[in-house]
């Protein structure tokens, strides 16, 4: 037995996405986008996020949508604010300082890894504003799901939002599991983003099925403007994007991404339920797809012999399913598992 829970980004492809390239693989279409498929991608996610002005701009990592939409959110002299543990801050190499021209970021704490709203507002409060010695906030950046599967309701945004906008911030969502956040809500993808008081949202794909595509949604022209630019000299304006286009058109049609999500997000909750009555101690709460566990080093050692994959992060263990996650390899693991926690 092999199970992957190292993360979904070690997932294969949807063969639906797949299908989606091979079918715009035929005959010749305009480069850097100018492409009835990104044309259409365009149209799609204005009808998936019910805005008849909104932007998209395929890119191909999410360490570029972050960065990309950051450096068009603010001046090099600004700052991001995010969660102490927002992965624009700990897990991207200072990528958003790089494309910015040096922003700052500054993380704030929250329970849950999470912002709290009472401490963005210290933190708002205790900035000295108007004095160059000191970099500006200009950015809120959200993470949801975070890197510890919790994901933020509608309110809580929009609480954060209005905080935010008090100081003329704007606001910018991580969504590399956007999807996830989605289903794990139950709100529409207006209300998560937009409605709410996002200005920009990295949507991702590659980690519920994509092959190589990314994406940034601009509910604002503004940054979308600059974005026109910043995409092309960061080298994310593909020649060929009608490929990247038709992944991401392929994942929001017929609901294929909250399929996939939903997947991930029900294995996951079998995976803890199963965890629970083992008796492992869970270190967080996942609203999505990923669980953080505390588990012996010796059973750990013995899960990897059976097959079972999956990372250890100082001293705790790390499960992510995926799109392509089964219920009977959630079975298998958790069988796996008590045995080898009382091997007798």
């Amino acid at each position: 037995m092999t199970v992957e829970l190292r993360s979904d980004n070690a997932a294969s492809v949807s063969p639906a996405i797949l299908e989606a390239m091979a079918t715009v693989n035929s005959g010749s279409a305009l480069a850097y986008g100018g492409d009835e498929v990104t044309a259409a991608l365009e149209n799609r996610v204005r009808e998936v996020f019910e805005h008849p002005t909104a932007r998209v701009f395929p890119v191909l990592s999410g360490t570029a949508a972050n960065a990309l939409s950051l450096s068009a959110l603010t001046p090099p002299w600004g700052s991001v604010v995010c969660h102490e543990t927002a992965h624009i801050m700990t897990s991207e190499g200072g990528a958003t300082s790089l494309l910015a021209g040096g922003a700052v970021m500054t993380g704030v704490a929250g329970e849950g890894y999470k912002m709290a709203p009472e401490a963005l507002q210290a933190h708002l409060d205790g900035v000295r504003w108007g004095d160059p010695h000191h970099s500006q906030p200009t950015v809120l950046s959200l993470t949801s799901p975070s890197d510890y599967g919790t994901v933020y309701s509608v309110p809580e945004i929009s609480e954060l939002t209005g905080i935010a906008k008090t100081r003329d911030l704007r606001v910018h969502l991580d969504g590399a599991r956007f999807a996830n956040a989605v289903v794990a809500t139950g709100a529409t993808p207006a209300d998560l983003t937009w409605r709410a008081g996002v200005d920009v949202l990295s949507l991702g794909a590659t980690k519920n099925g994509a092959l190589s595509a990314e994406a940034i949604v601009c509910f604002s022209e503004a940054p979308a403007d600059e974005l026109v630019y910043r995409t092309k000299r960061s080298g994310h304006v593909t020649s060929k994007m009608r490929y990247q286009s038709a992944q991401l058109l392929a994942y929001l049609t017929d609901d294929l991404w909250l399929r996939n999500a939903r997947n991930a997000n029900e294995r996951m909750r079998e995976l803890c339920a199963g965890l629970g009555s083992l008796g492992i101690p869970l270190l967080n709460s996942p609203d999505a797809n990923l669980v953080f566990a505390e588990i012996p080093d010796a059973v750990a050692d013995r899960l990897e012999t059976s097959g079972v994959l999956f990372y250890r992060l100082g001293g705790q263990v790390r499960f992510v399913t995926s799109w392509e996650t089964t219920p009977e390899e959630i079975d298998g693991v958790l069988g796996c598992l008590g045995r080898q926690a009382d091997p007798r």
